[in-house]
Parts: structure tokens; C-alpha cells; sequence
């Protein structure tokens, strides 16, 4: 090729050149393509594709305003012109409403994990740090599950984290699903696994509220509670615990104050105070300072505190406890009253023996399920639970102890619970009950029915309708401040023992470090002091004249 043709060449390459480049100038910014139906400018969609490429921080909403439009494959895309007009002043009423939608969209970024919390700084106050124990004082004591009950084969109970297994939802008793054979003894390991998805857990001890401590003092026990054992032998576990918190930086913030365990069995298990019975955990120096969770708190003793026993059923959401909520109020009740339980003959004033005998007295008015040995049917979750959900009112009297699950079984089956003697509920779970016991109880003296004074039928059938009526509703609206959530599930909208639990501690804490609670006064006293916030004279100190409950 000569020279003069392929400078020909270039000079057309270059002219063609500049005449596209021309026209892409005049049709990209020249050119009103919105005019034009369903039009979108170039430079819009060039805008776009840069946000959707490298998306904003959301948090910058907070200072740029961005209209949002929808588009055909429902993705919300900001858009923004590259030279927008100088913005005019917005009113008051425009700038709130604004706002509002910006928190709307906002919320779902905000909101914690379990959605309770709108920001991390609602955290603040409710920190909780937990000790990494060694497995020896909890994952392996659940591994000897076998060891734990010489008559029940307690591995069963010991699954899903201490849930126990599975029970399906045989004769339509319950619901499909989060219902379990949970052993009323387990609550050590539910609680536990309930921690370890709390929602303001930290690594950092000097922001706890409070400072958690899982060990299973319940599982260590139950090892030496049946059998020739020494007293040194009951208590290594506890002692070796003791020793283990003194030795680490948490301690010493508060000389253990802050601190806190389950124990997952009554508290005289854990007082041995001149019997072979239990061990000494409760009655150390050390743990004297903490505050132990149990299911059945001493009235005359100031370091523990009742929660909940863990029950059948462990919800994994609020629907699942509305749905709970709504068989119970739809459920036909055509049983005045019932009681599950047998005699306690060897019980010093045997309440239990008067009860059976006026609910057989009663015919058809009373059902009783009593429980035998050979038949277990008081293991069966079924019959209990069927037996409670068609009555109106189910008998609680003492036992071995104040306390019974059985009572938490009744507020489940949305059965209204009758007290003997206020150390049975009333001050027990002040964390977790309304202070009018009223509103979802009825309390009969427990020396009118061991002296004959008093006919139970007679006292729950004078109860107005309207008033039964009113006490079940409190009943059913108790029920998930009284089951322990599936760890694996979320509760959002309702707070369940776990919950109460915790702040009751955190508040417990608070207290003590601004010395708004004091610890010295007459433990013998105690359950007025914690029940009532005095230790002047009650109506129910007859109730609380001391008797030994040590096995």
C-alpha cells in the first residue's frame, strides 16, 4: 500500500471517530429520553448500576435522602441524579414522616438477633459473662447420666440438652412439635444451653452485669445421694468449685456477689445440716455471697432464689406459645377440681391424706390420679397433663417439700392452681409471679383442711363465674413466664423463666453494688424480706414456723 492511500485511510478512520463520538455525546446528554414512554436516561441506569455494584453504607441514609423506586424484579434500587436541584426546605410534618420511614427501614439492621433489642447499646445493664468451667463440673457429669437415679435410667432425660426426648403429640394432648419428656431435675443443662445463646453475652468481664456460673450442682449430687458416702466425698465438687472461683480475676471484683449458678433441685439437698442427706454447697462461705437458682428456695435463708421447674413443653416461638394459649382457653373444663399425687405417710402433719380424702368424698365433682409405683401413671406426661386440662381448679398441696412441678404442670394445662401454704408458691418465684396471688390462685389454710374445718368443694364452687372466668385468663397469660424456651428456637415478643430469671439476678446485682439491698438481717426472715421488702410482722408468719425438711 503507498503512503498517500493509507493516510487517506486514517483521515476517514478519524472522521468516523469523531462523528460517533458526536452523536453517543448528543444522545446521552443532549437528548430528554424520559419524555418518551417508559423512558430512563442513560446516565440513570449508568448511576444505578455503579450503586448496585458498590452498594452504600445504610447507615448513610441517615444523612442523604434517597428516593426509592420498585422495579420490575421487586429489588429496591436508590436512585440519584447527578445534579440534583438545590433541595427546598421541608416542613416539620414531611422531615417527621421521613424520619419514621427511614426507621422503618432501619429496623431490621437494628434489631439484636433474638429481636427483643432495637440496638447493641440496649445491652447496656444487661451483660452477662460465663465462666468457661472445666468439663468436669458439667458436660461430665451429664455423661454419667446412669449414676444419676438408681430407678430411673436418667440418659433418656439427659437429651437435647437436657429436654429430654421428643414426645410427639400422642392423643392430640399437645402440639406437633417443642414437646418433650423433660425430667424435673434438668434444669442445670436447659439453662445452660439457654446462655449460651443470650443475647448479650460478653467476653469481657469488666462490662458484666453479672457473672454466670455453669456448673451442675443438681447432676454432682444426685451421684451421692443414694449409697454409704462420706461427707468429703458428697462435697468435693462444691469444694473444688469454690476453689476454682477464688482463684481467677472475676472473683475478686465482688468477693462472688456478682456471681451466679443452678442448682436444679430443691435447696435441701444442698443444706446438710446434721443429717447424712445432700451436701454443704449452699451453706459455704464462698457461695454465701452468690446467688443460687433453684427449684425450691429456703423461706429462712437469704442466698437462693426459686425459678420455675422446667415442664414439658419448650417453645421455639411466639406463635407456638399464642397457639399453646388459645387451646387452653377453647378447652372444656367439666371437672371442678382434681389432684395428681399419692399419700405422704410419713409426712409430720399429712395434709396430702385429707386432700385424697375429700376429692373421693367430692364423687364426681373432683377426679383423682393417684399415683402409684407400680403404674407410673404419674410419669406420664399424658394422663397428667389430659387430667389437669379438663379441670377448673387443680389441688397443690405439700410434699416431701414446700414446692411441686406438678404446680407449673396446672399453669401449663391452663388449670387454676389451690395453695395450702404460701412457701408452695407465693414466696417462691417472685421473680416470675404477680404480686396479687389472687388474680390466679386460691389459697385455703392448710390447718382447716388437716383439722376438718373446711370443705375444699365447698370454698371452689362459692367462686363466682365471672371471677373463675377472669382468675384462668391470669393463668394462661402466666404460662410463658413459666416454660423454659427451646435453646434452638427465639422468642421475640414474650420474655420466658429464662428471661425473668436473668433479670432478677442482674437486678439482684444492681442493687447490691449501690447497697440498696442489704444482707444483714434475720434470715429466718428471709422470705418476708425478699417476698415483701420488710421483715415486720405478716399475716403468714404461722406458716413459717421452722420444721426440719432435710431427708
Amino acid at each position: 500500500m503507498d503512503v498517500p492511500t493509507a493516510a487517506r485511510l486514517r483521515k476517514r478512520f478519524w472522521f468516523v471517530f469523531i462523528v460517533l463520538f458526536v452523536l453517543w455525546y448528543l444522545l446521552l446528554y443532549v437528548v430528554d429520553w424520559s419524555v418518551l414512554p417508559g423512558g430512563t436516561s442513560a446516565s440513570r441506569n449508568f448511576q444505578s448500576d455503579i450503586i448496585q455494584s458498590h452498594p452504600a453504607d445504610p447507615f448513610d441514609a441517615m444523612t442523604t435522602k434517597i428516593p426509592w423506586s420498585h422495579r420490575q424484579d421487586n429489588v429496591r434500587v436508590p436512585e440519584k441524579k447527578i445534579t440534583p436541584p438545590p433541595p427546598a426546605p421541608e416542613k416539620k410534618g414531611d422531615l417527621a414522616r421521613d424520619l419514621e420511614g427511614l426507621e422503618k427501614e432501619l429496623e431490621p439492621l437494628l434489631k439484636q438477633n433474638n429481636g427483643k433489642s432495637s440496638s447493641l447499646s440496649s445491652c447496656a445493664g444487661r451483660y452477662v459473662y460465663m465462666h468457661d468451667l472445666p468439663s468436669r463440673f458439667n458436660d461430665d457429669l451429664m455423661k454419667q447420666c446412669k449414676s444419676l437415679d438408681p430407678w430411673v435410667d436418667m440418659c433418656n432425660y439427659t437429651a437435647n440438652e437436657g429436654l429430654g426426648m421428643e414426645m410427639g403429640n400422642p392423643g392430640k394432648i399437645f402440639q406437633a412439635r417443642d414437646w418433650f419428656y423433660t425430667h424435673q431435675f434438668s434444669l442445670e443443662p436447659i439453662f445452660h444451653a439457654r446462655m449460651k445463646h443470650y443475647d448479650c453475652l460478653t467476653n469481657d468481664s469488666s462490662k458484666a452485669a453479672a457473672v454466670f456460673v455453669p456448673y451442675y450442682a443438681g447432676f454432682d449430687i444426685a451421684r451421692y445421694l443414694w449409697g454409704d458416702f462420706n461427707a468429703s466425698v458428697q462435697d468435693s465438687g462444691a469444694r473444688d468449685l469454690v476453689n476454682w472461683l477464688r482463684g481467677r480475676p472475676e472473683w475478686k471484683a465482688m468477693e462472688g456477689k456478682d456471681h451466679f449458678f443452678i442448682a436444679g433441685r430443691v435447696t435441701w439437698d444442698f443444706r446438710r445440716l446434721g443429717s447424712t442427706w445432700g451436701n454443704s454447697l449452699l451453706v459455704l462461705p464462698e457461695t454465701q455471697n452468690m446467688s443460687a437458682l433453684t427449684i425450691e428456695s429456703s423461706p429462712w435463708d437469704k442466698n437462693d432464689f426459686a425459678i420455675p421447674y422446667p415442664t414439658y413443653f419448650h417453645p421455639s416461638t411466639d406463635e407456638e406459645v399464642a397457639q399453646w394459649q388459645s387451646k387452653m382457653r377453647k378447652q372444656r373444663r367439666g371437672t371442678l377440681f382434681s389432684f395428681a399425687g399419692s399419700e405422704r405417710p410419713s409426712m409430720q402433719d399429712p395434709i396430702r391424706s385429707q386432700v385424697m380424702k375429700q376429692c373421693l368424698q367430692s364423687r364426681r365433682k373432683c377426679k383423682l390420679l393417684e399415683c402409684k409405683s407400680e403404674d407410673k401413671n404419674c410419669e406420664k406426661a399424658t394422663d397428667v397433663m389430659k387430667l389437669f386440662q379438663r379441670s377448673v381448679f387443680c389441688l397443690q398441696p405439700p410434699g416431701d417439700t414446700f414446692t411441686r412441678r406438678s404446680t407449673f404442670d396446672s399453669i401449663l394445662a391452663g388449670c387454676i392452681p389451690v395453695l395450702f401454704n404460701p412457701a408452695s408458691f407465693y414466696v417462691q418465684y417472685i421473680w416470675h409471679l404477680p404480686k396479687d396471688f389472687t388474680k390466679y390462685s386460691v389459697l385455703i389454710p392448710e390447718d382447716d383442711v388437716k383439722d376438718n374445718k373446711v370443705s375444699i368443694e365447698r370454698v371452689l364452687a362459692r367462686i363466682p363465674r365471672r371471677r373463675v372466668v377472669a382468675m384462668r385468663e391470669q393463668v394462661i397469660r402466666l404460662i410463658p413466664k413459666v416454660v423454659f424456651a427451646n435453646p434452638r428456637g427465639r422468642l421475640k415478643r414474650v420474655e420466658d423463666a429464662f428471661d425473668l430469671a436473668v433479670k432478677g439476678v442482674i437486678g439482684r446485682v444492681e442493687r447490691l453494688r449501690k447497697k440498696e439491698e442489704t444482707t444483714e438481717f434475720d434470715e429466718q426472715k428471709s422470705w418476708k424480706y425478699y417476698t415483701f421488702g420488710t421483715v415486720e410482722k405478716h399475716e403468714w408468719d404461722h406458716y413459717f414456723r421452722r420444721r426440719n425438711l432435710t431427708k
